[in-house]
């Protein structure tokens, strides 16, 4: 179907006619042809000296005269030093149009049953807190990740592992069984996972307070850490939980049971959802198993306080803490019962965790300890390591209450959309319903795109204000572009002009609408590339592009008043598919595109 391939298909063709050698395809190096020369596609010719025996500009002139003069699709050619830029013509443009045209999934890779199954782990939160910035760039990477892997014809099972044990949790129910007076979701007001995050503050808050009072009676910081009764309190409070204490494991159940609730209703607002959530308290166990059964191997060492440890050093790492002197559980021991249990659940072929880069220790020294208990999936995790995100005020810290919750972030864009909107004039002359719609749709819009655009590995400052602007990179300027068109297609209908599926052979194109037809039809080639780097960013550059293309071409060009009826039909039938692919781009980060606005 791409021209590209045909242009391969010619090139060996005329190698094999000028040079009396066979090339393999992966010999041929075509590039997008550099906007300052003309041409459409850039053979590089330095790869093909050596068949060839010539100079580059020499090898370069010989394979363009050979291609105007053989193959169909070539119409011109010009050579730059070694690089041979090719034109296309019109007539190759219009057919590759009326293909992607035909096929309304043109980029998406169907799923077979068969298709390698991939697991990806995202949102990841704890029940001691709401979700916060992090966990929205965390859940929008995992969700993004999971469509890019599905349109390339993956199968995907997208799961959630819930930190709902541990210390953390623990402090959050002992500051609540101290200081709460029974306050419930339904009495404060409060979302579930907002109340037991406040008393997750206020138990720092308090255990602070004891640290500093000791220190004032003489008691270094280290000794009165040691000395803090909160603390001990709390590390009983798990002893008791990890016993099976009925008291405290029905707090437990009950506070959570409070935060799942809260959970849900941030997880549907951002579009996210997952196939199977795993809990940490039902995978600890899994994990304990495997660690005595590694010591009992030899594979790992028990230290005189009971605590045991892997020895990494032969990896070239440290010694690593795999349980606690009183048998209690470290993230790494969780992360191990979770593994197996998801491959004894699944038939995965690939498993994708997306985790923060300060974690990057974590999941190398988790692959090596999977590998030396004997699991051979152990050596193919992967870690989808991403930069962390910040605001332009800095760094957030969650005890103490300064991060930036995900619940009021969401509120405010769709509130800043709201008034962006409103005061351009694009929410006139429609109900209140209509533009409520299009305000969360452009505000979530907004915030998916600003933060999805960026390449996952660096790390990001989020500026909401940035991210609303209805110009430039930004989510509301593609809604708006998509509107754009669907505008233009309606009034066509309106006009009784339908767009057509077949166009006439004898049009004249301009550069600017050749080239976005090659640049529509990239769309597929940018899919595969996303999903084989788990890159998505590369999915918003390309949609931005697009749509800042079609708006120049807008701009430039007369689409319903072309007076070439045969024009006319070829710029509506781009268009329309400029605006399917934007839809599609869209989709793959979990944004809506507006019909109107």
């Amino acid at each position: 179907m791409h021209i590209e391939n045909n242009l391969q298909d010619v090139i060996i063709r005329a190698i094999k006619e000028l040079y009396h050698e066979d090339v393999e395809t992966s010999q041929i190096t075509l590039q997008k042809t550099k906007k300052e020369f003309k041409g459409h596609y850039t053979l590089v010719t330095f790869p093909l000296l050596k068949i060839s025996r010539k100079k580059p500009e020499e090898t370069a002139q010989e394979i363009g005269s050979w291609l105007t003069e053989n193959a169909d699709i070539v119409s011109g050619f010009n050579v730059i030093k070694g690089f041979l830029n090719l034109e296309i013509t019109a007539e190759a443009w219009l057919r590759l149009l009326e293909q992607i045209d035909g096929e309304p999934d043109y980029g998406f890779t169907p799923v077979a049953d068969d298709a390698p199954l991939y697991m990806i782990e995202y949102s990841s939160p704890n029940t001691n807190k709401p979700l916060h910035l992090g966990h929205v760039r965390n859940n929008l990477l995992g969700h993004s990740l999971c469509e890019v892997l599905a349109a390339n014809g993956k199968r995907v099972v997208k799961t959630n592992i819930v930190n709902d044990r541990g210390i953390h949790i623990c402090k959050s129910m002992l500051a609540w069984q101290k200081w709460g007076n029974g306050e419930t979701p339904e009495s404060s007001g409060k979302k579930g996972d907002h109340l037991i995050g406040d008393y997750y503050v206020l138990f720092d808050k308090k255990y602070k307070e004891e640290l500093g009072s000791l220190q004032e009676k003489g008691m270094s910081k280290e000794d009165a850490e040691e000395q803090s009764q909160l603390m001990a309190e709390a590390r009983e409070m798990l002893r008791k939980w990890e016993a099976g204490d009925e008291e405290t494991v029905n707090l437990w159940k009950r506070m959570n049971e409070w935060v799942y609730a809260g959970f849900d209703e941030t997880y549907h607002r951002m579009g996210v959802s997952f196939d199977k959530i795993y809990y940490e308290s039902e995978t600890y166990l899994a994990g304990k198993e495997e660690v005595l059964r590694g010591l009992n191997q030899g594979l790992f060492y028990r230290k005189e306080d009971g605590s045991v440890w892997a020895d990494l050093t032969p990896y070239g790492l440290d010694h690593k803490l795999l349980l606690r002197a009183d048998g209690t559980s470290v993230y790494m021991t969780q992360d191990i019962g979770t593994a197996k249990l998801r491959f004894d659940d699944y038939p995965i072929d690939t498993m994708i965790y997306v985790v923060g880069n300060e974690q990057n220790y974590h999941f190398q020294v988790l692959s090596i300890l999977l590998d030396m208990l004997g699991f051979e999936f152990g050596k193919g995790l992967v870690h989808f390591s991403y930069g962390m995100v910040e605001l332009p005020e800095g760094k957030m810290k969650s005890r103490e209450g300064t991060v930036v919750d995900a619940d009021d972030l969401m509120t405010e864009m769709v509130e800043t959309a709201r008034e962006t909107s409103k005061e351009l004039g694009k929410l006139d002359g429609i109900s209140t319903e209509e533009a409520d719609k299009i305000a969360e749709m452009v505000g979530m819009g907004a915030l998916k795109y600003f933060i999805l655009k960026v390449d996952p590995k660096k790390n990001m400052t989020f500026n909401p204000k940035e991210s609303i602007d209805f110009n430039g990179n930004t989510g509301p300027f593609i809604q708006y572009t998509h509107a754009r068109i669907q505008s233009v297609l309606r009034k066509a209908g309106e006009q009784g002009i339908t767009v057509p599926e077949k166009l006439e052979n004898t049009l004249t194109l301009s550069g600017k609408e050749e080239g976005l037809v090659q640049l529509l039809a990239e769309f597929d080639a940018v899919v595969k590339q996303a999903g084989a780097e788990y890159n998505v960013s590369l999915i918003g550059n390309y949609v931005y592009e697009l749509a800042k293309e079609f708006n120049q071409f807008y701009h430039d060009f007369s689409i319903l008043r072309e007076e070439n009826s045969s024009l006319r039909d070829f710029r509506l039938l781009l268009s329309k598919n400029i605006a399917l692919t934007i839809k599609k781009g869209m989709k793959l980060f979990g944004i809506d595109v507006p019909e109107r606005m």
